[in-house]
């Protein structure tokens, strides 16, 4: 097993460590942006397990839907803000 492996493997399992901390964050965050935000970066965490996936086996195709899952985040982070700024003007 080369180094480049063992690194690979050593960032999927700080990734999923990250991941399973975020979600606690979901649960018990005290208010919705904070929710939002964790699942903003549950999406993004899973986009870096993607990329890590998609470099050890060397198939590049997973990083088209890493691309389609950064997009949809995106739009998402922007709709939230949206969102926001309307229910905060209405007050």
């Amino acid at each position: 097993m080369s180094w480049f492996y063992i690194v690979m493997l050593v960032s999927l399992i700080v990734l999923s460590i990250s991941g399973i901390l975020v979600f606690v964050r979901i649960i018990i965050g005290p208010s919705l942006p904070d929710r939002v935000i964790a699942f903003d970066l549950i999406g993004t965490i899973t986009i870096g397990m993607i990329a890590i996936y998609s470099l050890t086996t060397g198939v590049e195709s997973y990083l088209d839907a890493a691309i389609i899952l950064s997009l949809i985040l995106f739009l998402g982070a922007v709709a939230f803000a949206y969102y926001m700024r309307k229910s905060h003007k209405s007050k």
